[in-house]
């Protein structure tokens, strides 16, 4: 059975090639930012509902979230899909690719899923970068009930997992007063040598951080003119550590830190959460060894994780996923001619020969992995088991 199932699903993912290729190009060449994704989600669930899906809009009191359902077994896998892009770069993280291969995987695997017991639900989720959509639709039930849930994310060497940092988004906001700089420079209070102070101290904080403890950020408005002390400055910062629990004892002292621009300048200080914090990620392993043995025989290999060499670092909404169900997030190569993600030449080799090898291989490789999941006893016994 598992044979034929496999043999089947990748025959539908090669029948349906060239329209995730067109869907995955599309995509690219009409970037949307978090929660903005309204051409993607109707492109992705367009396609999900010619396929014979039961597709809902607007799913979770999420505009651009798509749920698409095929199926009726005992076993549920949620295939993720992601296709917001980055200011500026567009989609120099992939999620182009990301969305497509996810699609191809459901739908590779709707011929199949009431034979081997297998409900699959493709998810259409907005905002990884910077808005936690999986985390409001975690929050909002969207994997209730699921055994298992997975993803490939495109990265410019094949590696099995990242190191996931837990991480806060924040907005740091200033308020002094404005005033004539030459004429009258005693009367104003600068906001923007607040976000200096911030910036001094937080870098002399670095020296003394935890190892995997990370800040970084950009100041998104430092004044109005030269010849006016500002009177207000944004900045928005990412403050990361290897867990949840290592994140609660960083935030304090990097909020510290802002509170010292304020005390020294007299400006009034606020700190906004722009998203949901993202926890740290938790493969399933037996999962996530089921996956290499599909990825290989696909002729994706892994020598750096047979080296042990350092995983990539990153942070994922997909995260906090993995702590509530079984899941794997497995990096899948791209010939990025030495780009890496976030870069403007990453996003345009997010396009061509080995980044649509990546979504045929990412399709069948989940879609195989799926099968597994429904129908090798211990794997299937092993998530029954964790999700109770």
């Amino acid at each position: 059975m598992t044979a034929a199932a496999k043999n089947a699903a990748r025959q539908r993912a090669e029948h349906l090639q060239p329209a995730l290729v067109g869907l995955s190009r599309a995509i690219h060449d009409e970037p949307e930012l978090c929660f903005e994704e309204v051409r993607a989600a109707q492109r992705v669930g367009d396609m999900l509902d010619e396929a014979g899906f039961d597709v809902e809009r607007g799913a979770y009191g999420l505009p651009t979230a798509v749920q698409a359902r095929v199926g009726s077994g005992p076993l549920s896998v949620v295939i993720c899909a992601e296709y917001d892009a980055l200011p500026a770069i567009g989609h120099a993280c992939g999620h182009n690719l990301i969305a497509a291969a996810s699609l191809g995987a459901g739908v590779a695997l709707a011929g199949v899923a009431d034979d081997i017991g297998l409900t699959v639900t493709v998810l259409g989720t907005p905002a990884e970068e910077g808005g936690g959509g999986k985390v409001l639709l975690l929050e909002r039930g969207a994997f209730d009930g699921a055994h298992f849930a997975m993803m490939v994310h495109p990265w410019p060497t094949d590696r099995l997992f990242a190191t996931c940092l837990a991480v806060d988004h924040l907005e740091v906001h200033y308020r002094g007063r404005a005033a004539h700089a030459s004429a009258s420079p005693d009367q104003g209070v600068n906001a923007a040598d607040a976000m200096v102070v911030a910036q001094v101290a937080i870098g002399l904080v670095r020296e003394h951080l935890r190892r995997g403890d990370q800040v970084h950020g950009i100041v998104t408005k430092g004044g109005d003119a030269p010849n006016i002390v500002p009177e207000e400055t944004l900045g928005r910062f990412m403050v990361r550590a290897p867990t949840l629990e290592d994140l609660a004892v960083l935030r304090p002292r990097i909020e510290r830190c802002f509170e010292a621009g304020g005390l020294a300048t007299g400006c009034s200080l606020e700190i906004r959460d722009l998203a949901p914090t993202y926890s740290h990620f938790v493969p399933d392993d037996p999962l996530l060894v089921a996956w290499r043995h599909n990825a290989e025989e696909l002729g994706r290999r892994y020598p750096a994780d047979e080296l042990h060499e350092v995983p990539p670092t990153i942070s994922t909404d997909m995260a906090n996923v993995s702590l509530a169900v079984p899941s794997i997030h497995p990096m899948i190569g791209i010939e990025t001619h030495g780009a890496v993600n976030h870069q403007a030449e990453f996003a345009a080799a997010c396009l061509g020969p080995s980044a649509e090898q990546a979504v045929f291989d990412g399709a069948v490789g989940m879609a195989w992995t799926a099968i597994d999941a429904a129908t090798d006893p211990s794997l299937r016994d092993h998530l029954l088991a964790r999700t109770g």
